[in-house]
């Protein structure tokens, strides 16, 4: 299951995938940019089953939608990659009430991952320790701040588009940790992955100043953007640990406020109350 499999990193994932074998089910935003996805990763695949299905996950109904459509279609999910992200232009507040870049970089990734942790989880029995895994593609702008703020973890009252994705990037590396410490007894492994700077679409929604410094970025392929994260979900080094944040295939020392195990417990406890507000306890 790869979120953002419509483009960039997440459809270079998805394709690598069906080239292997894997069954895939991916997300997307955009109804042309899906289809025509769709196509190229069958094209490719080994056999036939690729479903992408559309969802806006700065939406937690949508996730909650989408999470339902997955447990339609399979009873089991051997990778969760959670890939979709973007950055904001400026702040948008969703119908739901929140701050639609922290949630669709994290709060739809939360509530997906959580629906989905029975399907996961039932792979995992079938299947050795560590061959389950949950991937979150975060980013270095996890590290370019010092922390997330836990009593306004969408800036509502600081609210800048920079801030807001180094604090959705630093999410990702936060739930990862957090998921990989309540996982540890279902042999789920659970990584966050810096890709790097891809030459993508990605940053075509961005500030004009962003766009600007983004233009002088040494960027990678979509292709060797994805590459680490396809190694941790498909090598055996993916599920000798957990919690891990990487970069070209290397363990990386991520924001030091992740290490700090009280943060992180906060931090899903406030993850929840955000979510509960908006679907109910």
């Amino acid at each position: 299951m790869i979120t953002g499999a419509s483009s960039g990193i997440g459809k270079q994932v998805a394709l690598a995938l069906a080239e292997k074998g894997w069954r895939v089910i991916g997300t997307g935003r955009n109804p042309d940019r899906i289809a025509q996805a769709q196509d190229e990763i069958r094209v490719v695949s080994q056999t036939g089953e690729v479903e992408m299905i559309r969802a806006d996950l700065s939406l937690l109904a949508e996730a909650m939608e989408l999470a339902d459509r997955i447990k339609a279609l399979t009873a089991r999910v051997d990778l969760l990659a959670n890939n979709a992200g973007g950055m904001a232009r400026e702040m948008i507040m969703t119908a739901e009430g929140l701050e639609a870049n922290f949630a669709g970089n994290h709060l739809g990734p939360f509530v997906l991952t959580n629906a989905l942790l029975p399907l996961l989880r039932t792979a995992a029995k079938e299947s050795e320790p560590g061959r389950v895994r949950i991937i979150n593609t975060a980013s270095d702008a996890s590290e370019m701040i010092p922390s997330i703020n836990l009593d306004d973890m969408q800036n509502l009252q600081n609210f800048s588009p920079g801030l807001a994705y180094c604090t959705g990037k630093l999410a990702n590396v936060l739930f990862a940790r957090a998921l990989a410490s309540r996982l540890g007894d279902d042999g789920i492994a659970v990584h966050a992955v810096h890709p790097g700077a891809v030459d993508s679409n990605f940053f075509s929604y961005a500030p004009d100043d962003t766009q600007e410094r983004a233009r002088e970025l040494d960027k990678v392929s979509e292709q060797e953007g994805a590459d680490t994260l396809i190694w941790l979900a498909t090598e055996e080094e993916g599920g000798l640990t957990s919690g891990g944040y990487w970069f070209r295939r290397e363990a990386r020392a991520p924001n030091p406020f992740v290490e700090d195990a009280a943060a992180v417990d906060r931090f899903w406890r406030e993850s929840e109350k955000l979510v509960n507000k908006v679907l109910g306890a």
